[in-house]
Order: structure tokens, then sequence, then C-alpha cells
């Protein structure tokens, strides 16, 4: 049985573990064309209501975009495939896997616990929950 697959997604927040998740992605693959790096932007009503209107969305996917572009630029990541949508991430994440029908999407866990994981919620559970493919959640070591 080949661990290599035809499609494999990396949802990323520009933390350090995703980051790692990247990495461990490209060793799923076969080429970089073939990993699909997502970046959710959270909807205005998620993060602040008062502030919707004072930066367009269209601005915000840009920036996005082009930090995405500036964090992976080097030659490890050429030819990757990078996108940004603006949403609930762990409802994102699981549509744009559906849209690609990627095989796998490998992501961090964060490792929140207790009351911090009540609060927050689990983008990582959500993802699990709700995916179509299989899901490899890497544990921090910390």
């Amino acid at each position: 049985m080949s661990l290599t697959k035809q499609s494999c997604l990396v949802p990323i927040d520009f933390s350090d573990e995703s980051l790692k998740a990247v990495d461990t992605g490209l060793e799923f693959v076969a080429k970089p064309a073939d990993l699909h790096i997502l970046h959710v932007i959270r909807s205005w009503g998620i993060v602040d209501p008062l502030v919707a209107d004072r930066i367009p969305d269209q601005e915000r996917l840009d920036k996005g975009l082009e930090q995405l572009n500036e964090l992976l630029s080097g030659d490890r990541y050429a030819g990757v495939d990078k996108h940004v949508v603006i949403g609930n991430p762990g409802v994102e994440i699981v549509r744009y896997a559906q849209d690609i029908q990627t095989e796998l999407i490998v992501m961090p866990s964060h490792g929140r616990t207790g009351l911090s994981h009540l609060a927050l919620g689990s983008v990582a559970e959500r993802v699990v929950r709700m995916a179509h493919c299989a899901v490899l959640i890497l544990r921090s070591r910390g």
C-alpha cells in the first residue's frame, strides 16, 4: 500500500505547528502541485461585528495570499497550490477538501485542553468529525 496521495490539503494559520504540517504534507505527495495550502480568514461576524465595513473582503483575501506567498516562498514550496478564503475555519477546511476531492488533510492539533478548548472550540476536532477523507492530526511536542 502506497502512502503517496493524489491530493493533500494542509490548512495553515501561520503558526510554527502549521508550517510543520506543510512539510509533513509534502511527504505524502509525489509533487508539490498535489499539495493544497488553505488559509481561512475568520468572518467579521466571528471576530468583531463592529469593524465589518473597515476593510473590504477582497483586500483581506489579497493580503492573506500575499502573506502566504511570503511565508512559503522557498524552493521547497515551489508549485504548491495556495488558497485563501473567508469564513469559519472548520467549515471552510472541510468544504475546500470536498471541493478538491483531497485524499488527506494534515493539520496540527495546537493541543488546547480544558477551558481554552471549550471556549475556543477545536478546528481540528470539527474537521475530523466532518471531513469526507482521512485526517492526520499532528501533536505538538511541548
